[in-house]
């Protein structure tokens, strides 16, 4: 077991193996992020010498405190040589994507474990360089928790919010303004084009749009809407609401699981939407009816089908 004693206004004592094994587990982790928000494939085990090297910053800051690396140009080199030592890096902008998610995770992380080490006023003594020392011994129970415990939270909870910002800005990257005319009544929300939405009607050979009950009910009264649905259920025509004999239809369609089944579709007068600064007007399309809510966060009321860019009529640039 290693010590070091420092004086500034209190003797320290620092456990240096104690506080290596730490730094080697939190470089660790933090590589494990790093190449998770890069989908690199590098192996494990050169995550693991990448963060041995890493840790390595723990003696040479306490046995070497004026060295080159601990300067803000020092530093930079060192954590280019983690990277290197890390990754398998094929050219400059790799590295600098992989330099800078490395410096992103450990800021992210930093700062959550700063945050819980005020919370929890965790008895860690953060030094110039890092958190180097505890105040007593190997560190007490509260200390090994801060980071076995604390650690990983912050760590997940920085990959999720990562991971979900990109599958957020994918769908909202999608998203447009639709406007649908339904029997001269003419109504507005958001629509998600969906490129998995091939739905067609076999007979007009018309795309399918899919519209929820949130949207679609405004067009309805409550007994109309009723008296839709339980159309639907049974198929029967005669039990659709007066005035949209001529306007609802049945389109088949083959589900997820194989299986055939139908749904209720409505012939709009048109609908427009605005894609790629054009705005697109079409009547050559149907609107599939959702009985339910397309979203639980009701983001968008209405499925786009991707054929009807191609097919509709661009108005204006």
């Amino acid at each position: 077991m290693g010590s070091f004693t420092g004086k500034e206004e209190m003797s320290v004592t620092i456990y240096l193996d104690a506080v290596w094994l730490l730094n080697f587990f939190l470089d660790m982790m933090l590589l494990m992020l790093t190449q998770t928000l890069a989908k690199d494939s590098t192996r494990k085990l050169r995550i693991i010498f990448g963060a041995f090297i890493a840790s390595l910053v723990v003696p040479i800051s306490i046995y070497y405190p004026d060295s080159i690396f601990t300067s803000l140009i020092g530093k930079l080199m060192y954590s280019i040589i983690i990277v290197l030592c890390s990754f398998r890096v094929r050219s400059i902008y790799q590295m600098l994507k992989l330099l800078l998610l490395f410096y992103f995770t450990t800021f992210a992380i930093g700062g959550g474990l700063i945050a819980i080490h005020f919370l929890f006023q965790s008895p860690f003594r953060l030094a110039a360089n890092g958190i180097l020392t505890f105040n007593s011994g190997y560190g007490d129970p509260v200390s090994w928790l801060f980071v076995v415990i604390g650690f990983p939270l912050v760590w997940y909870f920085t990959k999720s919010r990562m991971d979900k910002h990109v599958s957020e800005k994918i769908r909202y990257d999608q998203l447009c303004q639709v406007t649908i005319q339904i029997d001269q009544i003419t109504k507005s929300t958001t629509a998600y084009i969906d490129s998995g939405n091939q739905l067609t009607d076999p007979i007009s050979k018309r795309p399918v749009i899919i519209c929820d009950e949130y949207f679609l009910k405004q067009w309805f009264s409550e007994d109309e809407w009723e008296l839709l649905k339980s159309a639907h259920t049974s198929l029967d025509f005669e039990k659709l609401p007066a005035g949209w004999e001529s306007k609802v239809q049945i389109v088949p369609f083959q589900g997820v699981e194989g299986n055939r089944t139908f749904m209720m579709a409505i012939k709009p007068d048109n609908i427009s939407f605005v894609y790629n600064e054009e705005e697109i007007v079409t009547r050559k399309v149907l609107i599939g009816i959702q009985f339910a809510v397309l979203t639980k966060d009701q983001s968008y009321h209405c499925l786009m089908h991707p054929k009807i860019i191609k097919l509709a009529d661009p108005v204006s640039a």
